[in-house]
């Protein structure tokens, strides 16, 4: 069966540059490359014509002797089909598959500039502080750019040069069989250069410690737990990469009087047993430090809540605002004189249902409860 001509297989003319040549070659080894038509011999077939035909055309002398001899150019001594630059091609089509994996392409020098770490200070706040917002000042020990040789790593007056085995690339490649294997080069680590004069401060890294003072605002409302990033404010790149973040973890202090949920706050006060009978006024505290006036109603039992509107701690980023609620716990009286005693015990003898009417209720069922047992 004749072969057919190699212009074809590969959809270009006759008189097509190299750019088009190496272009249709291309599309074609990525349309039926085996790996994206597992298990169809057709398009391994047509894989094996595309790439005869482009090892035929890719180089001028071979090109030349095709167009003058056409396929018997290659019949004596030449290698049919699969030819010793296959490992070659092969290499082509894995750059255009995969060469931008990872952000990098190969085609000439590169230097990578290996980002700064992250970093993360832990910061405690009074909930007053998270209530009204605040600017702190922080230190901070981190790697910072050198200044000496401006995070170049490279003695001053001196630059670094580009890795000799891989050719500034960062990366080496290694054929085995009709694959070829790319690594990150051992020699520069996938920096792309070295250093043959370091710098005598930074040793080379293109950076140093140092602790800084950074000025953080703490917006109102912030919650145990918030997370404050300051872009670029991390450890410094190595030899001048950029510089990572930094993350500054917020803890509120436990308060005296308030327990937070959310934005609402609560607060429990004790009351006495007679302010609690006869209703009152009473001051409880506030967050930002100042008093509040709460009226207590007459009769108010153990646990009641009164809830103050707009009260509590402002929403972060909004204008939103919680409320305060205050929950009075009656107290019992104790180290009594005699004299309250005996006003005591006058205040039960007329004293009636109506005055206790819950435990009144509770005892009585009490009592029905166990006249049922007994019966």
């Amino acid at each position: 069966m004749a072969k057919q001509d190699y212009y074809e297989t590969l959809g270009v003319a006759r008189d097509a540059d190299d750019a088009a040549i190496k272009r249709a070659f291309r599309n074609l080894a990525k349309e039926c490359h085996p790996d994206r038509n597992p298990g169809d011999e057709r398009s391994e077939h047509r894989f094996k014509e595309v790439n005869e035909a482009y090892e035929a055309l890719k180089d001028p002398q071979r090109r030349a002797a095709y167009d003058q001899f056409g396929h018997a150019a290659f019949e004596r001594g030449g290698p049919q089909g699969f030819s010793g630059d296959f490992s070659a091609s092969m290499s082509e089509i894995f750059d255009d598959l995969f060469g931008e994996f990872m952000g990098s392409r190969r085609g000439g020098p590169r230097t990578m500039r290996e980002r700064g770490a992250d970093l993360r200070y832990n910061l405690e706040v009074s909930l007053r502080e998270a209530y009204e917002g605040k600017s702190a000042q922080i230190r901070v020990p981190s790697s910072i750019t050198c200044n000496t040789c401006s995070g170049s790593g490279a003695k001053p007056g001196t630059s670094p040069s580009a890795c000799r085995t891989c050719g500034g690339g960062g990366k080496v490649r290694a054929s085995q069989g009709f694959f070829t294997i790319e690594r990150t080069c051992p020699a520069c680590q996938g920096r792309g250069e070295m250093i043959e004069d370091p710098c005598p401060d930074c040793r080379g890294s293109g950076r140093v410690t140092k602790e800084r003072t950074l000025s953080v605002t703490i917006p109102a409302g912030v919650e145990d737990g918030t997370r404050i990033r300051l872009a670029n404010e991390g450890e410094a790149g190595l030899r001048g990469g950029p510089p990572g973040d930094l993350y500054i973890f917020l803890t509120i202090r436990p308060h005296e009087f308030f327990q937070r949920d959310g934005a609402d706050l609560f607060c429990r006060v004790p009351i006495s047993m007679t302010t609690a009978a006869l209703g009152g006024r009473i001051e409880v505290p506030m967050v930002n430090g100042g008093r509040t006036r709460v009226k207590i109603l007459e009769g108010t039992q153990a646990g009641r809540q009164f809830r103050l509107k707009g009260k509590g701690m402002p929403v972060m980023r909004s204008k939103a605002v919680g409320d305060m609620y205050i929950q009075v716990e009656v107290e019992t009286p104790r180290n009594l004189t005699r004299k309250q005693k005996d006003i005591l015990r006058e205040f039960d003898k007329a004293s009636s249902d109506s005055t206790s009417p819950e435990s009144s209720s509770f005892f009585a069922r009490v009592k029905e409860f166990f006249g049922g047992i007994g019966e």
